[in-house]
């Protein structure tokens, strides 16, 4: 004990000579009269280094301006970046030209032709009572609105067609919008809002993935129209995860898939729904008037009530024959888009006409039931035809009115996939005047679905169509993919 007295006392006498060291010049500090504090002075030159470096030039200019000649060097030996990305060599950029109404039968680069490429489904193009309805529009009207919605840009025929489709499909209310693919990708934002859920199938087309972007909510993507990959991904997502139950969680999937022709079960998807807690967002371009008993659309066909899926939209130039889109739900949904909404809100009113066009559609549905029965049944003949064709095989459902063919073997090169498909329909249109289209994909679009050739199939097609396309098809992917299968 009393040798480790000494010890204590000498050490305590260092630190305390130490502590003096760094502390007693400052400590001794007065400015003014003021004594300052050691720590004051560092803060102080702390403050003055952070407003010296914030203000300081961050690009010195020379100190001799650049002569005539140094600026021409500059700017030749500059080179801006491309405003779009260059055209590959040997790329189809060149597409047919349509020189009449896009019916069964059309005329394209002069030439009349079996039109295959159009989802004219049920097969209204030239109806004389929708030519007739747009007539009597225009002279009421004129053509355009010339102001959004919510801008003098109402007019009653569009409260007129926002109560039919209501009332056809058995919802509360709906809305409509100017252009069909903008629909989708203005009421995904609308809803999904940054820090929101959203689980989409990797099949969507272009226009669900940019409503997917626009939200700026967090995607998850689960394997093509597989509820097994649904049902994981949805019990990843909530299993144990508190945070979840707190934010908004969506389920954003297509009825009839434009990539692919499949069908969606929503059956399933809505047990899914309610087992995990997520809102539904139903994409119906290609099923609306198409599917169903009385073509109401996937609820319809499955027989799942309407209220159970929270939100539907749909873009009206396909089986409806005009142009814009609606959404339907319930009236609070309707409503918060009617300030919500960028497509909706600052987009010019769909032309009265055309609002006038989707009515008589509608009461032709309801007054000619029979017209889903022979559309089935042209389907139903399409598939048996080319059922056998060398080289290519059907992906698409039974009941979709795109009949989607693809590749029974892959090259292994998308480009090379999609130049084989693209020579089968230049060859079909030029050899036996049949117009049928690839599902090509743009750069901006992210789908990882496999390429093919999609055939849109419409009531208006006779037997003799069927059977010419059949044919046609056979006999020339028989010759392009010869080397292939």
């Amino acid at each position: 004990m009393d040798m480790a007295l000494p010890i204590v006392n000498a050490t305590a006498t260092v630190l305390a000579r130490v502590s003096a060291a760094f502390n007693a010049p400052l400590a001794r500090a007065v400015v003014f009269g003021v004594h300052i504090d050691g720590h004051l002075v560092v803060e102080g030159l702390l403050i003055a280094v952070i407003v010296f470096q914030l203000t300081r030039k961050s690009y010195k200019p020379p100190k001799k301006p650049l002569t005539e000649k140094e600026i021409d060097e500059l700017c030749d030996d500059w080179k801006p970046e491309p405003l779009c990305p260059p055209i590959k060599e040997g790329a189809r950029i060149d597409t047919p030209m349509l020189e009449s109404a896009a019916g069964p039968h059309t005329i394209v680069d002069g030439k009349e032709v079996v039109n295959f490429a159009s989802a004219n489904y049920l097969g209204l193009i030239g109806n004389e009572k929708i030519i007739d309805s747009c007539v009597g529009s225009l002279e009421k009207y004129g053509v355009g609105s010339c102001g959004p919605r919510g801008f003098y840009g109402t007019i009653d025929v569009h409260l007129d067609c926002e109560a039919k489709i209501a009332k056809f499909l058995g919802t509360p209310d709906s809305i409509l919008y100017s252009y069909g693919i903008s629909t989708i990708f203005s009421v995904i934002p609308a809803f999904c809002k940054k820090g929101d859920i959203i689980v989409a199938d990797e099949g969507v087309h272009w226009a669900v993935q940019n409503g997917l972007h626009l939200s700026r909510s967090t995607v998850v993507y689960f394997k093509h129209n597989d509820m097994a990959s649904l049902a994981s991904t949805l019990e990843k997502l909530t299993r144990g995860n508190k945070r979840a139950e707190k934010i908004r969680r969506y389920i954003v999937v297509e009825s009839i898939y434009q990539n692919s022709g499949q069908i969606a079960p929503l059956d399933e998807i809505v047990r899914l729904k309610e087992k995990y807690r997520f809102r539904v967002i139903l994409e119906e371009s290609h099923s609306f008037g198409v599917l169903g008993k009385s073509g109401r659309g996937l609820a319809e066909h499955y027989g799942v009530p309407i209220e159970k899926i929270d939100i539907i939209t749909a873009g009206m130039g396909n089986a409806l024959a005009t142009d814009g889109g609606f959404c339907t739900g319930s009236v609070r949904v309707v409503d918060h888009q009617r300030l919500s909404s960028s497509g909706y809100v600052f987009s010019a009113s769909l032309p009265p006409y055309l609002a006038s066009a989707a009515v008589s559609a509608v009461n032709y549905l309801e007054e000619n039931p029979s017209v889903l029965s022979n559309l089935r049944s042209n389907i139903a003949l399409l598939h048996k035809e080319l059922s056998d064709t060398p080289g290519l095989e059907i992906s698409s459902h039974v009941l979709s009115p795109i009949v989607f063919l693809k590749l029974k073997k892959s090259t292994g090169s998308p480009t090379t996939d999609l130049d084989l498909l693209e020579t089968i329909a230049e060859r079909v249109l030029k050899e036996d005047s049949v117009f049928i289209v690839t599902s090509k994909k743009s750069n901006l679009d992210r789908c990882k679905l496999p390429i093919g050739i999609r055939l849109f199939v419409s009531v208006g097609h006779t037997e003799s169509d069927i059977s010419a396309l059949s044919k046609s098809l056979k006999g020339v992917s028989a010759s392009v993919l010869s080397d292939y299968f």
